[in-house]
This record gives structure tokens, C-alpha cells and sequence, in this order.
């Protein structure tokens, strides 16, 4: 049965709007069209810009987009941020238990569903005020004001129906993974082919020319981007595709056939890069809203104001708004050598931030992704198998798995922590945590896409994946 905060949600289920479920068998070349029609919607719409506002070179919030697909002054300007708040909300008050809720349960899973959608537009509003309110586009008439947040507001629908869209059936994997990888991607080969400032073609032209010297063309300068953070991307990619195929084998046999012997792999990113994820949407919540809290408050000077020397001082100048002390400077990463260098206690700080957060989540996540010792040893014996050498029984299973699954866990925490807090010192392109998280939605659509064309191709195929 729902919980008492889920119910709330049964009347506000019926005026959300709603992508149904398909009724009928959806085709694997079917998905791949919905799935290539989402991705050109959002790619259209990261570079349609919002009607109202005048466009500006500085982006504050630049180095914390790659996480929410959003491009400064277009449409996707919350990207899918609100989406990504609001789950991430729901589920740590459900895996807390602070609200009931049996995800097993067909009823509270769709409410839980429809709580979900809810505060994503509900976030959706709150966050297009916010930019609005903090000044982001200037001073405005109140008739562009409302033109602008109906703009927001109109654009997180389509993304959330988008998203849904994917996730439903009609197309492969989700659309906020697909968002995030096209995001991550266009990133990449802007920051490498960009005409004004990329890697090989701006920059590069600056050094033939004589405007800019070999050692900022390896370390980088102002806007441009580093041949070190190029080598960095690359090396960041290997290093997190070799990650994904390291694993624990457990040897397992199937009660109902003697001698069918198999394995269950624990992988050392056991819970993927769900982690990251979450620590960097803190992260970059505590940015967004500690900036807001000091641009209401008059934007005082660095240093005037205790409150802010705690939360976040900034300091606003000709390139930008930039945090300068309080735990919003910690919790943003100096993304060059040269940044590590003079700032090497920011650095530390952020990284061992970065690594903490990233282990508590993973622990989290076991419990509320439904992957703990406990449920992966029930799903194992529903599906007959056990370990050799062992009764048939749920214990020894459980047993055996919470020597490793902890363990695991808690190491791939630190490891993709690392891994996306040093790729970020570096200056790779589309940031440390952008490649982790791509690299990850790269192997599991490959997987996908292995999956669903071995379906298509052998029927018989489908019932042994369970469809």
C-alpha cells in the first residue's frame, strides 16, 4: 500500500502530462528513430536562445553544466537539472525510510513516479525565478521577465516528456543519459575544433602567428584550452574503460542442471557512476544557491560578511562571478595545473570532498538501488542459483556476497572520486566528472544495443533476458 506522503500524489496524477506506455512491441530500428529524434530535439534546443535576453561571454556556473546538459542562454538553459535535483531528493528520503515507500509495489512505484514529476517542474519554476531574481540576464521589463521563466518552465516539460519518452519503451536506455553523453561530446569536439579558441584550430593559429607562446599552448591560457588536458581526455577514457571491466567472479551452479556452472560478477564501479553523479549535483546545488543567496543580499565585498565567508563569498568582476572563499570555493575544482598550483589547498580539500561524498553515496545507493548483499542473495536464489560447496540457501549466499559487495563498493566510490577530481586538475575537455559519466553511459548503451539487437535477431532470446 502507498504511503501517507505518496497518496498526496494519487489526485495530481491525473492533469500531469504523460508519455503512455507502448501497447504493443516496439522495434529495435523503432527505437533507434525516437531515440535519434530526442537527441536532435535537444541538440537543436541547446543552441535556440532564449527570446529576451542579451547574450554574454561569462558563465559562472561553465565548469558545473556538464552534469546538467545545459548551455548558457538557450533553452536548455536548467538542461536537466531539475529532473536530476528531484530524483535524487526522492530517492535518499526513500532509501532513508524518512518516506514509506515499497518500490516493488506497482502502486507506489507509479506514484513515486508521479512524485518525481512533480517536483521536477515544481524545481523547474523554482530555479528559472532564481536565475531570473539573481540578476543572471540583467535588469528587465516585467513583460520579458514572464517571456523568459515561461521559456524555462516550457522547456524542462519537454525535457521531462523526452526523458520519459525514452525510458518508457519508445526509445533506448534514457534521455538524461543521452543528454549527458551529447553533452559531454559536443564539449569535446568544441574545446578541440572550435574555429576561435579550439585546441587545433584557434589556439593552435595563435602560436603559428606568433600571438601565443608553445608553453601556453601545452598548459593553456585564459580561455583556451591545453594540449595536457588533451592528452588527459584521452588518457581519462582508457583508464575508465579499463575500470569498467575490472571485477569480482563469484563461481555459481544452477540448482536445476548438475554440473551447469557459471559466475556472478561484482564489478569495482558496482554501483557505476550513480556516485559522482549525486556528488557533483550537490556540489553544484550548493554553487547555485549559496550565488543566489549573495546576489539578494546586495552582493557584498569578499570578506565583509561572515555568513558568506561560511557558505560562499564571491567576488564579481569583468569575466564573471567567481567564488573566493566558503565552502562553495572548495566544492568547485581549479581546472588547470596552473590553478592547482597556486591554489593547492582548494584542491586538496576539494578532492578529498569529492572522494568522502562519493564513498557515503555508493554505501547509500546499495540500499536504495536495491543491490545490498541481502536482495542481490534473494534474487540469486529465486533464480535457482547457488554457490558451489554450499546448502541451498539463502545465508551462505549473503554471507559470501557481504565480504565483497561493501568492500567494492566503497573502493569504486573512492576510485571514480579520484578519477574525476584529478582528470579535473588536469583541464581535460568536458571535465573529469563529464567523461566519467560518458564513458559509463557509453558501456551500458553498447550493452543495450548488444542486447536488443540479439532480441530482434533471435526472438527465443527474449525470454531467457526476461522480456
Amino acid at each position: 500500500m502507498a504511503g501517507r506522503f505518496l497518496s498526496l500524489f494519487k489526485p495530481i496524477a491525473r492533469v500531469l502530462p504523460e508519455i503512455k506506455v507502448p501497447e504493443r512491441k516496439v522495434g529495435f530500428n523503432e527505437k533507434l528513430f525516437w531515440t535519434a529524434i530526442v537527441l536532435i530535439i535537444y541538440l537543436v534546443m541547446t543552441e535556440v536562445p532564449l527570446y529576451g535576453i542579451a547574450q554574454e561571454a561569462g558563465d559562472q556556473f561553465g565548469a558545473l553544466r556538464v552534469i546538467f546538459a545545459s548551455n548558457r542562454g538557450t533553452l536548455m538553459e536548467l538542461g536537466i537539472g531539475p529532473i536530476v535535483t528531484a530524483g535524487l531528493i526522492l530517492q535518499l528520503l526513500v532509501g532513508s525510510a524518512i518516506i514509506q515507500a515499497n518500490m516493488s509495489d506497482p502502486q507506489d512505484r507509479g506514484l513515486f513516479t508521479v512524485a518525481s514529476k512533480f517536483f521536477s517542474i515544481l524545481l523547474t519554476g523554482i530555479q528559472a525565478a532564481a536565475y531570473i531574481i539573481s540578476g543572471m540576464y540583467g535588469a528587465l521589463p516585467t513583460t520579458t521577465t514572464i517571456i523568459i521563466f515561461i521559456q524555462l518552465l516550457g522547456s524542462g516539460l519537454i525535457v521531462m516528456l523526452m526523458d520519459e519518452l525514452v525510458q518508457k519503451g519508445w526509445g533506448l536506455g534514457s534521455g538524461i543519459s543521452l543528454f549527458i553523453m551529447a553533452g559531454v561530446a559536443q564539449n569535446i569536439l568544441w574545446q578541440t575544433f572550435n574555429p576561435g579558441t579550439g585546441l587545433f584550430v584557434g589556439s593552435l593559429s595563435l602560436f603559428f602567428s606568433g600571438q601565443q607562446t608553445l608553453t601556453n599552448w601545452i598548459l593553456g591560457a585564459g580561455v583556451y584550452p591545453s594540449l595536457i588536458g588533451f592528452i588527459a581526455t584521452i588518457g581519462a577514457f582508457i583508464v575508465i574503460i579499463y575500470l569498467e571491466g575490472v571485477r569480482v567472479e563469484l563461481p555459481m551452479t544452477y540448482a536445476g542442471y548438475k554440473g551447469f556452472r557459471s559466475r556472478y560478477p561484482i564489478k569495482l564501479l558496482y554501483v557505476s557512476n550513480l556516485p559522482v553523479i549525486f556528488a557533483s549535483a550537490l556540489f553544484a546545488n550548493v554553487y547555485f544557491f549559496t550565488q543566489l543567496l549573495w546576489s539578494t543580499q546586495g552582493q557584498p565585498p569578499p570578506g565583509t560578511n561572515i555568513l558568506f565567508q561560511i557558505v560562499g563569498d564571491y567576488n564579481a568582476t569583468e569575466t564573471g562571478i567567481q567564488a573566493v572563499g566558503g565552502l562553495a570555493y572548495f566544492v568547485t575544482p581549479p581546472n588547470t595545473i596552473q590553478g592547482v598550483a597556486a591554489e593547492p589547498l582548494r584542491a586538496v580539500v576539494y578532492l578529498a570532498i569529492l572522494v568522502a561524498f562519493c564513498a557515503v553515496f555508493s554505501l547509500i545507493w546499495l540500499e536504495v538501488g536495491g543491490l545490498g548483499p541481502s536482495k542481490v542473495a534473494r534474487q540469486l536464489m529465486d533464480s535457482g542459483m547457488q554457490i558451489p560447496g554450499y546448502r541451498r540457501s539463502g545465508r551462505p549466499i549473503e554471507a559470501i556476497l557481504k565480504r565483497y559487495i561493501p568492500v567494492v563498493t566503497v573502493l569504486g566510490g573512492v576510485i571514480v572520486g579520484l578519477v574525476a577530481g584529478l582528470s579535473d586538475f588536469l583541464g581535460v575537455f568536458g571535465s573529469g566528472t563529464g567523461i566519467l559519466l560518458s564513458v559509463g553511459i557509453i558501456y551500458q548503451y553498447y550493452e543495450l544495443l548488444m542486447r536488443e539487437r540479439a532480441a530482434e535477431m533471435f526472438p527465443a532470446f527474449r525470454r531467457i533476458l526476461g522480456e
